[in-house]
Formats: C-alpha cells, sequence, structure tokens
C-alpha cells in the first residue's frame, strides 16, 4: 500500500501546506550557499517506521538532500540512538525538517504502541489487526506503520471486502428475511474470491450467521466468558475475531479466549507521536 507514488503524493501536499510561497525564515536568514547536516536522534525508546517518508520529504524539497537511514522500518532502538541523518543545502534542510519530523514520529508512534499489543499476546495465536479507524489521506502511512510494529492490516477500504455489521444485517432483513437467508442471498451475488465478514454482538446470532458460510465472524463486546463461547461454538467453520473493549490492559485475556484475530481501532486512533528530535548544524 504505501508506494512512491502514494508517499510522494502525501509529502508533496504537505510541504505544499507548509510552505506554499517558499519558507520565509530560512530564505531570509540562511546564505543561499549554506551547507547544514542533521541527524535524528531517539529521545526515547522505540520501533522505528516511516524511513522512505521522511527520506521524500527531503527529496521533494531538494533532490540534492543526501538522506542516510540508520535503521529499518520495524527495527527497535533505545533512547539516545541515531536514527538517520541529512546532509546538503541548509535552506533546503530547514524547509523539510517539520513535516518529516511529523511523519516519522507519528508512524514510530503507532508502530511502538503496536508492538506493545503484538508482545501482549505473543503467547497465544491471535493476530493484532487494525481497523479503518485512521486519519483521512494518511491510511496507508499509518497502517505501514501497524506493520512496522508487528500488526497485521485488516481490510484496506470499503472495496476489499464485505462487512456486514448490525446496522448492515438491520437494512438487509427489513422484508421479514431471516439473517440466514439474506445473508446467503447476498453471496450469492458476489465473485466466489470475496471475503465475507459479519459482525454479531450475542451468542445466539452465531448459528444463523454461519449458516450462511461466511469466511470471519466478529464477536462485538462480547465478555471474555461469552467469547470462549462462541470461540467454542464456532470451531473451524470460520475464523472468529474480537473486537471492542480492548485495551493494553485486556487484550491478554481476550487473546487467550483463543480466537485468531483481534482488532484495535486504538492503534491508530490513540497513538501518540513519538518523541524524536532532528539536530542540525552547519557543515
Amino acid at each position: 500500500m504505501l508506494t512512491t507514488a502514494t508517499i510522494d503524493r502525501v509529502v508533496r501536499a504537505a510541504l505544499d501546506e507548509d510552505a506554499p510561497w517558499g519558507d520565509l525564515t530560512s530564505e531570509s536568514l540562511i546564505p543561499a550557499d549554506a551547507v547544514a547536516e542533521a541527524t535524528l536522534e531517539a529521545r526515547e525508546p522505540g520501533v522505528f517506521s516511516g524511513g522512505a517518508v521522511f527520506t521524500a520529504a527531503f527529496r521533494l524539497c531538494d533532490p540534492t538532500l543526501e538522506v542516510e537511514l540508520l535503521v529499518a522500518d520495524g527495527d527497535a532502538f533505545e533512547q539516545g540512538a541515531t536514527l538517520a541523518t541529512v546532509r546538503g543545502p541548509a535552506r533546503a534542510l530547514l524547509t523539510a525538517e517539520r513535516i518529516g519530523l511529523n511523519f516519522v514520529q507519528r508512524m514510530s508512534g503507532i508502530a511502538t504502541l503496536t508492538a506493545r499489543y503484538v508482545a501482549e499476546v505473543a503467547h497465544t495465536k491471535a493476530r493484532i489487526a487494525d481497523t479503518r479507524k485512521t486519519t483521512p489521506g494518511l491510511r496507508a502511512f499509518e497502517r505501514h506503520a501497524v506493520r512496522s510494529g508487528g500488526g497485521r492490516n485488516h481490510r484496506f477500504s470499503l472495496s476489499d471486502a464485505v462487512m456486514a455489521k448490525d446496522n448492515h444485517l438491520a437494512v438487509l432483513t427489513r422484508g421479514g428475511l431471516s439473517v440466514t437467508d439474506a445473508l446467503r442471498g447476498a453471496i450469492a451475488q458476489l465473485p466466489h474470491t470475496t471475503h465475507v465478514e459479519v459482525e454479531v454482538d450475542r451468542l445466539d446470532q452465531i448459528e444463523p450467521v454461519l449458516a450462511a458460510r461466511i469466511g470471519t465472524i466478529m464477536l462485538d463486546n462480547f465478555s471474555l466468558e461469552d467469547l470462549r463461547t462462541g470461540v467454542e461454538q464456532v470451531g473451524d467453520r470460520a475464523i472468529v475475531e474480537a473486537s471492542g473493549g480492548v485495551a493494553l490492559d485486556t487484550i491478554r485475556a481476550i487473546a487467550e479466549t483463543g480466537v485468531d484475530v483481534i482488532s484495535v481501532g486504538a492503534l491508530t486512533h490513540s497513538a501518540r507521536a513519538l518523541d524524536l528530535g532532528l539536530d542540525i548544524r552547519i557543515a
């Protein structure tokens, strides 16, 4: 998902937003021939993500700026580590500084938080997945960061899979059809390659949904006891996903119920930016 074209489109828009008519400060105060060096330093430990995005911020501002990444996406680092270096025209380096930092801090924050969730369930079979609760326009960036932290991606967009929630089912069955028949009729119109997931919020909804031969069943806001019952009831007839009420202090117990996937909106909507700094000196 995080292609060069996507990176360039988003980063170029960010640079244009930050300096629509140039960088007045740098152009006024910094000599045109000044050369600078900068180091990207970790002010706290974490997991790195966004190297290509960080690089693009400088490359798109001035292609003569040289960026050297000293860690790869997914690498853990300690406080005080040097993560990258940048060298070249001082004006351009200063202009791109904030945009490069904003992206790499945000993405590394998501990767770091994701790694904490993944570590909590490492002794189980559960996979940690993100959701569509992403910053509009930045989904590819944020979901790449989830993968950097060891997590998995849910469907990328509404176009990628069928995911029927309670509101969909309410409309689908409005004519008096049973949930099973309504789902079967809808599935019959889909290509055989399309994955279908259905959300339920009660144990008694499981059998009617499974009877339609769906691929994944989401147990939404179930208690731990009901999750264990639901996992046993589903067996190997579908992938079991847990959602709702998921936090760092609850995810271990959720994973231990035997679910296959746990979707966590907090990975992207609640991650704080990691504290990274760009220290610049004139060469």
